[in-house]
């Protein structure tokens, strides 16, 4: 069985913590990041998520936002957790990352 709850890092050094998921499957944290854009260090982030409450949640599918503390940027990622075959917990995701856009016409640069 996978669980979300707990401590994780990914392959690139971000580091992210997700507290206890409630009845509903609701969750918070938060996500420190270890790469950046402009090369200054962000803070860490809130995230606050939701993963899918089924009859099988051996490998529950979740999603969660980060809003990026001192930026004006937030990402979603949405993903599942998996046991691989050595018995360990693997997050796998997709993300989608959104800055502020000064105007309508700028829109398009702004994932």
């Amino acid at each position: 069985q996978c669980v979300l709850t707990g401590d994780w890092t990914n392959d690139l050094g971000s580091h992210m913590t997700i507290g206890a998921v409630n009845e509903n499957g609701d969750f918070r944290g938060t996500y420190k990041t270890a790469v950046s854009g402009n090369m200054l260090e962000v803070p860490p982030s809130p995230l606050l998520g939701s993963q899918r409450i089924t009859e099988e949640r051996s490998q529950p599918t979740f999603g969660f936002t980060v809003h990026w503390k001192d930026t004006a940027t937030i990402s979603v990622f949405t993903g599942q957790c998996f046991v691989d075959k050595d018995g360990k917990e693997v997050l796998k995701t997709m993300w989608l990352w959104r800055t502020h856009a000064n105007s309508i016409q700028n829109d398009w640069k702004a994932t």
